[in-house]
């Protein structure tokens, strides 16, 4: 059965191009399936010790005094839990969970629309809150520090502006850029955490959790093999748990084992590390066409015909985790353990 998975391998980059966006980190609809599959509270939730031990202390605080929670900035890459964990709060504090995103609220209106229909202690998870309109985001500086919304009706000389006093509230913003936040709004936020990826271990604990929601059967080793792969983020691992499950059916006995794993993994273009397709053609590019670097990310993303965001979104990052990358004043260099890794000789440079 094994043989059958390596004989469906695509033998081209190109040929998997649609293979490849498995390891993207961006939820998109097809992930809406993994809402099943997000922890209710604290004590589910997998990782991030040092965040869920603090917020156990902070919840546990605001609870005893009836008081709301400080409003609280999540940060980090896509993938690692910042809507699960706002969800998360909003649980064991007992209140209303309201969402909404930064480019969903286009007017000012919009926001003092949902502002005005919060009840006391709600919490309000607003994401991608780097992307709100500069004119939305001073109607929630109020609102955040004084509870209290300021609506300028009319215009010209007979305007007049109106303090509407809101509920305590709590307000749980995310975001993938915390330095494209404003200093005052960011400075509102109580409490700020930035979320970490995920070690090997954690992520086992969540494939192992996923399988046992979804009635997968699956050895300690086959979860291992997967979480080796999931790039330290979860919705990678649960992402590869549903594909590998298929080729368990189909190809295998229904149990996903290590060899399994592996061989179903590798027919998907995710090598032992996680790089997929198109990490490798970056590496690749700049070490075949530009003898590993430095070279600037233009050229690159010439090189390679994929948009410059692409790359410094979704490749740059992982490749800089893992050490395969680094940025110099000069451009992008390709370092000795990636050449290692593609099983390359690194050539000597003199001076």
């Amino acid at each position: 059965m094994i043989e059958q998975i390596k004989s469906l391998r695509p033998k081209t980059a190109e040929t998997a191009s649609e293979e490849t966006r498995i390891v993207a980190r961006e939820e998109t609809e097809k992930d809406e399936w993994q809402q099943s599959l997000r922890p209710k509270a604290l004590s589910d939730y997998i990782g991030q010790p040092d965040m869920r031990r603090n917020l156990s202390v902070y919840i546990q605080a605001a609870l005893s005094r009836g008081e709301a929670l400080d409003h609280v900035l999540l940060y980090g890459p896509p993938g690692l839990g910042k809507t699960t964990m706002a969800n998360i709060i909003a649980n064991e504090l007992g209140v209303n969970f309201r969402i909404t995103s930064g480019p969903a609220i286009e007017r000012p209106a919009d926001l003092a629309a949902i502002l005005s229909n919060l009840e006391e202690h709600d919490v309000l998870f607003i994401d991608e809150i780097h992307r709100l309109n500069r004119s939305v985001e001073e109607i929630l500086y109020p609102a955040m520090e004084d509870f209290s919304l300021d609506i300028i009706m009319g215009k010209g000389p007979g305007a007049r502006s109106y303090r509407i006093n809101l509920p305590p509230f709590t307000l749980i913003g995310a975001t993938t850029r915390a330095g494209a936040l404003a200093a005052p709004l960011r400075d509102r936020f109580g409490i700020i955490f930035r979320m970490q990826f995920y070690g090997a271990e954690e992520l086992e604990q969540i494939i192992t959790r996923a399988a046992r929601i979804l009635e997968i059967p699956v050895e300690a080793d086959g979860a291992s093999e997967i979480a080796r792969r999931a790039r330290g983020t979860p919705r990678i691992a649960n992402r590869l748990l549903k594909r590998v499950r298929d080729f368990a059916q189909v190809m295998g006995s229904g149990v996903i084992t290590r060899d399994l794993a592996a061989n179903a993994l590798n027919a998907l273009h995710v090598d032992s590390l996680g790089l997929d397709a198109t990490d490798r053609e970056v590496l690749r590019t700049i070490i075949d066409k530009f003898n590993g670097g430095p070279v600037g990310i233009d050229t690159i993303a010439a090189a390679v015909c994929e948009e410059r965001t692409t790359i410094e979104d979704v490749c740059e990052p992982y490749l800089m985790q893992i050490g395969f990358l680094s940025r110099t004043p000069r451009g992008r260099v390709v370092t000795k353990a990636a050449y290692r890794h593609l099983g390359l000789e690194m050539e000597e440079t003199g001076g």
